[in-house]
C-alpha cells in the first residue's frame, strides 16, 4: 500500500519537513541492516485520536536496541512524547500508522557497528487495511519455503531491521503464488509466525498460539492484547507447539499484528479452514478488539494514549 506523505517527521529531536527527512547513502544500517523499528497505530475515538499501546511499543523498541547493543539517546518518555507530537503536528484526525526507527548513521565502513552514530526517527501517515479490504472475510495463506530465523542465528526477540529480509522473501513468494500472506516455520519445522504477524488457531473451543521462545516468533503486542481480550470473553488460551497440519484441521484460525490488526484465515495451502468464513470465536474477538482500539470498551482505556 503506497505511503501518503504528511507534513513532518521527527528526526533526532527535531521536526523536519517530509521531503527533507533524508539519510546518507553510506549509513551503516543501509549496508548491514543493524537497527530496530516498531509499527504503531493511532485511531479515531469518541474523545479524539488515541495511540494504541504506545508505551508498550516503545518499550519493545528499547529492548530491541538493548539486544543489538545500540545505546538510544532518548528515554522511554522522550519517545512517547515525540510520537504524540508527530501525530499532533501532522493533523491526522482519522488516525494513522507510526513508524519509529533507530538506525546507525554515516561513519566508518565495515561490519563493526561500534562507534557508528545512532539516529532516531518517527514518521506517521494515514494507512488502511494492511492485508486488503477483504481481510475481514478471510485471507489465503501459504506455508513459506523460507524458514524463520533460528534464535541462535538472529536475535528473534528483537524487531531487527535486517531480520526482515527473511520476512520479505516469504511475503514476495506468497504474493507471486497468488496468496495473501505467508506462514513461516521455524528451523525445526514447527509453526513460528507470519511475515509480520502472530498466529492463533481455535481447536475444540480453545485458542492456541505458538510459544515465541520455542518458535522464534516475535512476542506481539497485538498478540498479548488478544490473549487478554480472549480471557475476558471466557476463552482459554494456551501457547503450544504447532505443526503445519495442525493448521489444516483447525476449527478457526486468525493472525494478529499492529498493521494487520485481527484477520481471519480462509485457507492454508489451499486447505479451507472450517467453512472458509470467520468462525464465532474469531468474530467475537475481532469485534471486541476493534471496539477496544477505538475507545468503545472502557475496560481497555489504559491501552490508549490520548493526543
Amino acid at each position: 500500500m503506497p505511503i501518503t506523505p504528511t507534513k513532518k517527521i521527527w528526526m533526532d529531536g527535531t521536526l523536519v519537513d517530509w521531503d527533507d527527512a533524508k539519510v546518507h547513502v553510506l549509513s551503516f544500517t543501509l549496508h548491514y541492516g543493524m537497527g530496530a523499528f516498531e509499527g504503531i497505530r493511532a485511531y479515531k475515538t469518541p474523545n479524539g485520536v488515541a495511540i494504541f499501546r504506545l508505551r508498550e511499543h516503545m518499550e519493545r523498541l528499547l529492548r530491541s536496541c538493548k539486544i543489538l547493543m545500540i545505546d538510544v539517546p532518548y528515554t522511554l518518555d522522550d519517545l512517547c512524547e515525540a510520537a504524540k507530537e508527530v501525530v499532533r503536528v501532522n493533523d491526522l484526525p482519522e488516525g494513522c500508522y507510526l513508524r519509529p526507527i533507530v538506525y546507525l548513521g554515516y561513519g566508518e565502513m565495515g561490519v563493526n557497528p561500534i562507534g557508528a552514530p545512532v539516529n532516531t526517527a518517527i514518521a506517521a501517515w494515514p494507512w488502511g487495511a494492511y492485508l486488503g479490504d477483504h481481510a475481514t472475510s478471510g485471507v489465503r495463506m501459504k506455508i513459506s519455503s523460507w524458514a524463520r530465523h533460528a534464535p541462535g542465528a538472529m536475535p528473534t526477540a528483537s524487531k531487527t531491521i535486517g531480520g526482515y529480509v527473511n520476512a520479505s522473501l516469504a511475503k514476495a513468494e506468497a504474493i507471486r503464488a497468488g496468496y495473501d500472506e505467508a506462514i513461516m516455520l521455524g528451523p525445526d519445522g514447527k509453526v513460528s509466525e507470519c511475515t509480520g504477524e502472530n498466529l492463533f488457531i481455535v481447536r475444540d473451543g480453545h485458542l492456541v498460539s505458538p510459544p515465541p521462545s520455542d518458535a522464534g516468533a516475535l512476542r506481539g503486542i497485538t498478540q498479548s492484547s488478544i490473549v487478554k481480550i480472549a480471557n475476558d470473553l471466557g476463552h482459554e488460551v494456551s501457547f503450544e507447539v504447532l505443526r503445519r497440519d495442525d493448521l489444516y484441521v483447525a476449527d478457526e484460525a486468525f493472525l494478529t499484528g499492529t498493521a494487520a490488526e485481527v484477520v481471519p484465515l480462509e485457507s492454508v495451502d489451499d486447505r479451507v479452514i472450517g467453512d472458509g468464513k470467520p468462525g464465532p470465536i474469531t468474530s467475537e474477538i475481532m469485534t471486541t478488539y476493534h471496539q477496544a482500539i477505538r475507545g468503545e470498551r472502557p475496560q481497555y482505556e489504559d491501552w490508549l494514549t490520548r493526543i
